[in-house]
């Protein structure tokens, strides 16, 4: 019998793929399609186990797929710019695109020495021209429809970086890269306008049936619609008047608005530094702004931080009382949000009223709770606010109604007397795409003094990236730097001009590649609309749940903006996504940093990729977390060393009997089991592995199918006198025919459901039973739903939440006879008797409860 030696087995299997093309596909409208994709990588040089634990799961769900008979696409590529390789370059002076395609060289061998089934032909990479050449054509098509627009903004700043950041990349007050403080600058910028589609990103949501609640509550968080009023507050001069200023806030409580004592500005409001200036003391004024601004924004949103403001000294008008109520800046109120000026009401909003109390403010109160038993609130001992709704009080006209309708009246009572307007609000800000910094797309327009912003042509895309050879990480983008790339003709009038020198967020990279590999090699257009037709959307889609608000709602939005040029017919590029667990070590995520990272590759050379692949996937669950074990790995590689006895052993009989029908009507009762059991395992195995994406489970029935064919082997068959004998496949020869054919059957239906999982030893254990042609070609097993159907079922019984037995019963029993024969158990018996039953619960072929006192 031949050794298991899976190196060798693997790199056989590994060539003999790339030679035939196994795994390359054309459109072929006759078959259904199922376009697989994770999401791609970013070539920080050596992939380690917690990397490629997605790329598992997604060639498990491909090569199931491509089996069922589904055209499979199943691509791979690289989010190639990035800032690690211009720090790399600024550290070590290697230039980003030799490091990066050096990774990316070494990653692509780990992904095919683990077997992975991508269709290499159409791999790409976002640093080469041919690609970002159509991140340039997009960019333009939105400027041209104002979907893309500069200007000057108050941004997020890396001091790190030296670069922008996206307000989705600050994650507690830090940078999502570094995790350096964030701070604040005001800078020309490029945004594209996200906030034109807000609506329907958020009500599209529903659609997205297939995608994990989490994910789908953090992008309605995210996207944060607000109904409410936009109201203007008159700034009071300093002799008292009305001046022809107004504040805007946005409340979506206007109800309260006669109980509004204070105006809160952020410190990144526009009228701030106006007001610091007509100051008796704009320094201190300024210099208390600039430290709320630069303060963590994580804590100013949440509250954490201690609330914190001071007096500008001035007043405006509440619309409504006709009161003067002074201006303060406050920490907790953010530009970006609303009109980053509140009108705060300390009684009804519970920031407000810690701030006032703080401060000592007036509170008035304008709701009173209605609830029985409940107490008048008076704002001279009140300990919190009250935010429910309730009974309109000491507001004019509009007290006694209940605060749900003086919404509507208060709001109408402002547009009628033009003061404000019904309006709806959305957390969701445009996305600021500037980066200054070299390894990233340049964008495409041109400076002229005479002409203003003008496009770079079409004809004249890709606009490339000069090739620099020092980098500082300081001071202005480094393309600003070099003149021959600056300094160009303008378009229009051929006046001197100067090129933008700011590059794109690298998410612009990564928003839409999953079109380009639908048409990777297309040198005329981004894609073609009618390949992207018939494989989009992307029918199963993976990857970290921490990109739920930024690279999935920035390709949300460029769906949409493809659907609108008229290139693709649907605004959701992915139907269905699966977001994977991190795999940890010691406890810990695994990282270079912490010195807890496993190398595929050092796993490969100890034990084969096989065993990895099905230890990763068997586990856990592909969205829960996985703690690493050397241990776990060993026992994988054990089992496949058990199935490898075992086909070996048996193989040339089963070849042999290949092709010979089974006669049911002749089977003992042992091969009768053993079929039923062949049968329901292909049933399980197929419904874990799809629908339900229940990886782990798929591997634990085929197990479990394993230890059946030893017990049947041993138990049922001449040559299984002992496990040795068997197992170095002596005395086979005398088998009946019926003990053979379920055999052949069984381990057929084996290897075939193991290849998604260990392709590399199921390809060769199927050519060992004489098959030809491989199993990528080969239909997937399928299953009789009668032969898989059990005549008994062994039903736990719990007495009081407890497991106190075990009973047999016919498949087909009705539930007053499985809940007679759990009471009449004896094991069952000994924990009810003497006390009195008061339910018993039958979850039919699953369990009996039973509820005693």
């Amino acid at each position: 019998m031949s050794e298991y030696r899976p190196q060798a087995i693997e790199e056989k299997w590994q060539q003999r793929w790339r030679d035939s093309r196994a795994f390359e596909v054309t459109e072929d409208r006759a078959r259904p399609k199922f376009y697989c994709l994770e999401m791609f990588a970013y070539p920080s040089g050596h992939a380690h186990v917690g990397h490629v634990r997605n790329y598992m799961i997604g060639d498990v769900m491909a090569r199931t797929k491509r089996m069922r008979g589904f055209n499979v696409l199943h691509p791979f590529g690289w989010d190639a710019f990035g800032l690690p390789a211009e720090n790399a370059a600024i550290k070590n002076g290697i230039h980003p695109e030799t490091s990066t395609l050096a990774n990316i060289a070494h990653m692509k061998g780990q992904l095919q020495r683990l077997g992975i089934s991508y269709a290499w032909e159409r791999e790409l990479a976002t640093c080469m021209p041919d690609y970002y050449r159509w991140n340039q054509w997009l960019f333009l098509r939105m400027f041209e429809r104002d979907l893309a627009y500069r200007r000057r903004s108050t941004v997020n700043w890396c001091s790190s970086c030296q670069t922008v950041l996206a307000n989705e990349q600050v994650v507690d007050g830090g940078c999502w890269r570094c995790h350096t403080l964030v701070t604040n600058r005001d800078l020309e910028q490029w945004f594209f306008r996200i906030t034109h589609y807000a609506d329907e990103l958020l009500s599209a949501i529903d659609t997205l049936t297939d995608w994990p609640e989490k994910v789908l509550t953090m992008q309605r968080n995210w996207i944060g619609r607000s109904e409410g009023a936009r109201i203007r507050f008159p700034l009071v001069d300093p002799s008292g008047t009305g001046g022809s200023t107004d504040i805007e806030v946005f409340t979506t409580r206007i109800d309260t608005i006669y109980g509004a004592t204070f105006v809160l500005l952020a410190p990144e409001h526009a009228l701030v530094e106006r007001l610091a200036a007509e100051s008796a003391d704009p320094a201190s004024l300024r210099a208390s702004a600039d430290r709320f601004r630069r303060q963590e924004r994580s804590a100013r949103i949440t509250g954490d931080a201690e609330k914190e403001g001071f007096s500008t000294g001035r007043f405006a008008l509440n619309p409504f009382t006709g009161e003067q109520v002074p201006i303060w800046v406050a920490n907790f109120v953010l530009g970006e949000y609303g009109t980053g000026a509140v009108m705060a009401v300390p009684a009804h909003d519970q920031r407000d009223f810690e701030f006032a109390t703080k401060y000592r403010l007036p509170i008035r109160v304008v709701i009173q709770p209605e609830a029985d038993g409940a107490q008048p609130l008076d704002a001279a001992v009140l300990t919190a606010a009250y935010s429910e709704p309730g009974r309109v009080v000491n507001s004019g006209d509009c007290s006694g109604l209940w605060s749900t309708d003086a919404l509507v009246t208060m709001a109408e009572m402002a547009e009628r007397r033009g003061i404000g307007q019904r309006t709806v609000q959305f957390r969701l800000k445009d996305w600021g795409v500037s980066r200054q910094r070299y390894w990233g797309t340049p964008i495409p327009i041109i400076h002229c003094a005479a002409c203003g912003l003008v496009p770079v042509p079409d004809d004249q895309l890709p606009v490339e990236l000069p090739r620099i050879t020092e980098f500082t990480g300081r001071g202005d983008s480094p393309l600003a730097s070099v003149p021959e790339f600056v300094n160009v003709p303008c378009p229009r009038c051929g006046a001197p001009a100067r090129r933008e020198t700011d590059t794109m967020d690298t998410f612009v990279d990564s928003s839409w590649y999953f079109y380009r590999f639908c048409d990777a090699k297309n040198s005329t257009q981004a894609f073609d609309p009618a390949t992207v037709a018939y494989w989009g959307p992307v029918d199963f889609y993976s990857g970290g749940v921490e990109h739920a608000i930024l690279h999935l709602i920035y390709s949300r939005f460029f769906a949409r903006v493809f659907r609108d040029l008229g290139m693709v017919n649907h605004g959701e590029p992915f139907a269905r996504l699966l977001t994977q667990g991190m795999v940890l070590k010691d406890g810990a995520v695994m990282s270079k940093s912490k010195g807890n990272v496993v190398d595929p590759d050092d796993m490969i050379r100890k034990y084969g990729a096989d065993a990895l692949r099905l230890y990763v996937m068997f586990v856990a669950p592909p969205e829960k977390e996985v703690e690493w074990t050397d241990a776990g790995l060993e026992g994988a590689f054990r089992f496949l060393m058990r199935v490898w006895r075992f086909v070996q052993a048996w193989r040339e009989a089963v070849a042999r009997a290949s092709g010979d029908a089974i006669a049911a009507g002749s089977l003992s009762d042992a091969e009768r089991a053993l079929r039923r059991k062949t049968h329901d395992t292909i049933r399980r195995v197929t419904q874990d592995i799809d629908p339900r994406v229940h990886l782990n489970t798929a591997v634990s029935a085929l197990m479990e199918l394993v230890n059946e064919l030893y017990l049947f082997s041993e138990q049922h068959t001449t040559a299984g006198a002992t496990t040795r004998r068997m197992e170095e496949g002596l005395a086979v020869a005398g088998e009946r025919p019926e003990t053979v054919a379920v055999l052949r059957e069984a381990i057929e239906a084996l290897v075939l459901m193991l290849s998604p999982f260990t392709p590399h030893m199921a390809e060769e254990l199927w050519e060992g039973l004489g098959k030809s042609g491989g199993i990528v070609v080969e239909p997937w097993p399928s299953f009789d739903p009668e032969v898989a159907r059990a005549d008994e079922v062994v039903v736990p019984v719990q007495v009081n939440g407890k497991l106190r037995g075990r009973i047999t019963v016919p498949a087909d029993c009705d539930e007053d006879t499985i809940r007679a024969a759990a009471l009449a158990d004896p094991a069952v018996a000994v924990h009810t008797a003497g006390r009195t039953v008061k339910k018993v619960i039958v979850a039919k072929g699953k369990l009996v409860s039973i509820v005693v006192q």
